[in-house]
């Protein structure tokens, strides 16, 4: 069953926004965990992509297991890798965009018949607007990049 996301009124901050709408409580949480609430209802503006309630779960993501300085600044990269400083509007996106993250890591749209993801996340309601930029509903938590350690077979002969 689907839930109707309320759309919140644009003059709230984003972390208020999403508060709003009844379906993010989990973002809330975990941006409250790690005190990254002021920092979105700071200068912007910016852009969030905002995973339901639903996409954390099925991530297995339970903040209650992040209890320590390292598992918490994990929680914090993902948490970044939602956020892009500036705004982005559905009319923006073009299939193929590729934009830096605030976390340092890129993430890239495609957009199919209608249809816009950003990396594997459906986006499933855009352009709610807030009065510090604009929140993207989406349906998976996106992970950021696994830094390359050097180690393994790369069997990807055109590139090297």
């Amino acid at each position: 069953m689907t839930m109707p996301i309320a759309m919140a009124d644009s003059n709230d901050d984003i972390p208020t926004n999403a508060t709003n709408t009844g379906v993010h409580d989990s973002l809330v949480a975990a941006l409250a965990q790690v005190d990254l609430v002021t920092t979105l209802q700071g200068q912007g503006p910016f852009t969030v992509f905002a995973p339901k309630d639903q996409a954390f779960a099925d991530a297995g993501i339970d903040l209650s297991t992040f209890d320590t300085d390292e598992e918490n600044a994990t929680l914090v990269d993902i948490l970044l890798y939602h956020v892009y400083s500036g705004a982005v509007y559905a009319s923006d996106v073009t299939d193929g965009l590729v934009v830096e993250m605030v976390n340092g890591d890129n993430a890239m749209f495609t957009v199919t018949d209608g249809t816009v993801m950003i990396e594997d996340a459906t986006v499933s309601a855009a352009d709610v607007l807030a009065s510090k930029g604009v929140n993207n509903v989406i349906d998976k938590v996106l992970m950021p990049q696994v830094p390359f350690s050097g180690i393994g077979i790369c069997y990807n002969t055109a590139t090297h």
